[in-house]
């Protein structure tokens, strides 16, 4: 039998990513061509396709202007989860900050699915070792699982020390008091270097024989499952070309957007997913 693995989707704009925060002003938001909730539909669609079903992140500040959105995502089965209200990144916020991000970012999608809201990522994947007290915030806040870890080496996230695969908050970081399960980012260990596959850029950069070849390891020789993401933006080459960012946040915005789409279909028709939420609960 094959392993189902966790696909999941970030729902936010191209020009609420990171990489662009020097460039784009938070308070310009709303002045910015909005494309999130077509590039979401199309993604929809694909899954639809295969009979899929997957794990929404959303923005609060999107469903907060996009509500008949995360209500459809919802209709379709797949599973709500948080992404944060502000899109801002844990290491700008201090506690009392984020607890009133990921609260009021609960209680909108809540409102608007009627369902608990369980799982959480942080924008940035910014959950490191400086920020691990945002995890027993999440608990406090009801939380059953936390998705925000990537166990690699990068210039703005990761903890490379972290385990590879889901594991209890608790048992890992001692200190933390918190019951939340870790689902982090997959990654190919090869001679103790962890490389990152879990999706985004390093699915649209990598050749795609390489990611398959990933899965097919992940899935066949450790028998676990990978978790994978992607952002609605990701599939839209002709979203507005943000000028004046620095190389490196260009090359990892925009390379091979234009491939994303066949990438993803063929991806999707080769592997099974399921909500990371139905991972979770299929391992214990």
């Amino acid at each position: 039998m094959k392993i189902i693995n966790g696909l999941s989707v970030d729902v936010e704009d191209y020009f609420q990513v990171e990489a662009f925060s020097s460039t784009i002003s938070f308070s310009s938001w709303d002045t910015q061509e909005s494309r999130v909730e077509r590039n979401t539909k199309k993604v929809l669609k694909f899954l639809e396709e295969e009979g899929i079903r997957a794990t929404f992140f959303c923005i609060g500040w999107v469903a907060k202007r996009f509500p008949g959105l995360i209500k459809e995502i919802s209709q379709n089965g797949h599973e709500i989860a948080s992404h944060g209200f502000f899109h801002k990144p844990i290491w700008k916020q201090t506690p009392k900050e984020f607890r009133e991000d990921v609260r009021s970012s609960k209680r909108i999608l809540e409102d608007l699915i009627g369902k608990k809201v369980i799982g959480y990522r942080a924008p940035t994947y910014s959950i490191t070792k400086k920020t691990l007290w945002a995890l027993e915030i999440l608990s406090e806040e009801g939380f059953v699982y936390d998705s925000s870890i990537f166990p690699i080496k990068h210039d703005l996230y990761g903890m490379s020390s972290a385990p590879r695969f889901p594991f209890k908050v608790k048992d890992h970081f001692l200190n933390v008091n918190s019951d939340l399960v870790e689902v982090p980012m997959s990654t190919l260990s090869f001679l103790k270097i962890k490389i990152p596959v879990a999706g985004g850029g390093y699915f649209r950069a990598f050749p795609f024989w390489f990611i398959r070849f990933a899965f097919w390891f992940i899935n066949s020789i450790e028998k676990r499952s990978v978790i994978f993401y992607i952002h609605p933006w990701e599939f839209d080459p002709d979203q507005p070309k943000i000028k004046g960012l620095p190389f490196k946040s260009r090359l990892r915005h925009y390379i091979n957007l234009n491939k994303t789409s066949k990438r993803f279909k063929k991806l999707i028709s080769i592997f099974k997913f399921n909500t990371i939420s139905n991972i979770i609960s299929s391992a214990n």
